[in-house]
């Protein structure tokens, strides 16, 4: 299992959302470009990295920042406000090994259909992220957690399988900032469902244990941001649990 550590900008900043709220920024006085220097000098070798200005507006403006992070020699997945073809290219065209796509994946499947034949399976990532519901049934959100919608996970995950889509990355949002672990359950049923397909996990990781944790379920990765910049795990730990693996 991959340990992929997360960057995420608000106005070239390095940031968190707790719940993905904007009204609860946690900033921190950290450069983007020597903290990425520090995960790839650390042995880890992707990064993941997240628009979110981007990610509310729709207009990406953190793309230099974007490929400073590639220019390191990290593999760099991004997103955040990829909606159209020519954000889509510019972002690759910047360095970015993959495309992270979000929103749009919910709200207009045969675009991002369209991306996956033309720019490759490989290129792209979907990223959903999901709220459960009373019942336990994971539905997607979008537009920066802002808008619901009553379409699920599973329907999604069928729908991009039959195209060819590998990657995806979950979020359980409930879960994502807060620290409380992450959701076990949902990443083992995504597993057991398509065994195929490459899940990375993101939300809620807090400690190194979280790890091993994770790797049981199935996924091929992990997405970790707050820890990893609170101190909560930390480089040495990743570095122990990638070596026994």
């Amino acid at each position: 299992m991959d340990v992929i550590p997360a960057i995420d900008l608000l106005g070239g900043q390095v940031v968190r959302l707790y719940k993905g709220d904007f009204d609860q920024v946690t900033h921190y006085e950290q450069d983007p470009v020597e903290l990425a220097t520090r995960y790839l000098r650390a042995g880890l070798k992707r990064l993941h990295a997240v628009d979110l200005d981007g990610a509310r507006t729709g207009e990406p403006v953190n793309q230099t920042v974007i490929a400073a992070f590639a220019e390191t020699g990290l593999e760099v997945q991004a997103g955040g406000g990829i909606r159209d073809d020519a954000r889509l290219r510019a972002l690759l065209d910047a360095g970015a090994q993959r495309a992270v796509i979000g929103s749009v994946a919910v709200t207009d499947p045969a675009l991002v259909s369209g991306w996956i034949e033309s720019f490759g399976a490989d290129r792209i990532v979907l990223a959903f992220d999901v709220r459960l519901d009373d019942d336990g049934t994971p539905l997607a959100q979008t537009h920066g957690w802002k808008r619901g919608s009553d379409t699920t996970l599973w329907e999604l995950l069928d729908r991009y399988g039959k195209l060819g889509a590998r990657d995806v990355l979950c979020t359980d949002i409930g879960r994502d900032g807060t620290l409380e672990g992450p959701n076990l359950s949902l990443y083992r049923e995504c597993a057991d469902r398509y065994p195929d397909t490459r899940f990375i996990a993101s939300g809620g990781v807090s400690r190194a244990a979280d790890l091993p944790a994770l790797a049981e379920t199935g996924v091929a990765g992990v997405v970790s941001g707050k820890a990893l910049l609170d101190g909560r795990l930390t480089l040495d730990e990743i570095e122990r649990f990638l070596r026994a693996a």
